[in-house]
């Protein structure tokens, strides 16, 4: 098969695109003929990484298609299903393997590359919104880089649960998708103090919860826009890891810090298969709108990641083999 391979850590040349042994699923596993996979900003990390973190050395974790073997064990799976998995081993190929344990069977009329493009962010968003700190009518959220994957999915299911959704960007392009999405007031951090935004408007008693995938450079001034006993929940850090903090801080507000991971808000195949479920039936439905900037051919993976590395997109990115 094609697939695109990593040697060593570096930038988005370090991606190479040739011919690799098709693989074959162990026990527990599905072989999936990849139809689309999701490019995310974990597979940006993962390639800077040190070499150890080269394994295996074909990057991609989201992936769609139909099945084309299943290893011992599995029952669930049928040659011929299409199905998706956002635990994929080795997505940037023409084939790769994904756990059965975290695989789901794709509803009918669902596409390959709509399932590629929601699984990871539409159920990071979900979890957020729903579980890291579930929102409820009248809260005021911060949603940092909001016309992002993620933040477009976050400020619509934000919405649904009755949130005040304010959204930082970078350009008055993505301003208006994040707004065509449902928030409120959009802030371009490229000209405005966001925190000094929230503060002038809720008259210095800050807001209910920031969902922050940004990290080093908005942390520290998010914490002076939390309200009273207010959340910071980080998903990730895009800009670089937050340094150690400081407990303190927390205090004068009664502030309260989380982490959160998905695998610990999927952790069970009950709670996987019920966010995905929400997810993709909400997208069937029109509740919720998804947002697919570009497809590449697997073989321009590496210009994929130029853009997503430059805040060139907004949305999903999708690779297609």
């Amino acid at each position: 098969m094609k697939a695109i391979r990593v040697y060593e850590p570096g930038g988005p040349e370090v991606l190479k695109y040739e011919e690799y042994p098709d693989p074959v699923p162990g026990p527990g596993q599905v072989l999936i003929n990849v139809q689309a996979s999701g490019v995310n900003y974990m597979d940006v990390g993962r390639r800077k990484g040190p070499l150890a973190t080269q394994q295996p050395p074909i990057p991609g974790g989201e992936a769609a298609g139909t099945v084309a073997a299943v290893g011992q064990g599995v029952t669930e799976f049928a040659v011929g299903d299409l199905v998706g998995s956002s635990s994929v081993i080795g997505g940037y190929a023409e084939q790769a393997l994904a756990p059965a344990a975290r695989t789901i069977k794709l509803p009918g009329g669902t596409e390959a590359s709509t399932a590629a493009a929601a699984l990871l962010q539409g159920m990071t968003a979900h979890a957020l919104a729903f579980d890291a700190f579930p929102l409820k009518s009248g809260d005021k959220a911060l949603v940092h880089a909001g016309a992002g994957g993620v933040g477009l999915l976050l400020i619509q299911m934000a919405k649904m649960q009755g949130a005040y959704v304010y959204a930082t960007v970078s350009t008055e392009q993505k301003a208006a998708l994040a707004t065509s999405m449902g928030a409120d007031k959009v802030i371009l951090y490229s000209r405005e103090d966001f925190a000094e935004e929230i503060n002038k408007d809720t008259a210095g008693e800050g807001i209910q919860v920031i969902y922050d995938s940004v990290g080093l450079d908005t942390f520290a001034k998010g914490m002076t826009c939390l309200g009273r006993r207010g959340w910071m929940v980080l998903y990730g850090g895009s800009s670089g890891p937050i340094p150690p903090v400081d407990l303190g801080i927390l205090g004068a507000r009664s502030l309260v810090l989380t982490r959160a991971s998905m695998n610990n808000y999927t952790a069970t195949r009950e709670e996987l298969l019920r966010r995905a479920s929400d997810v993709l039936s909400w997208i069937a439905s029109g509740q919720l709108k998804l947002n697919i900037h570009k497809t590449y051919p697997l073989a321009e993976a590496a210009e994929a990641h130029r853009e997503l590395e430059g805040r060139q997109t907004t949305g999903k990115l999708l690779l297609i083999p």
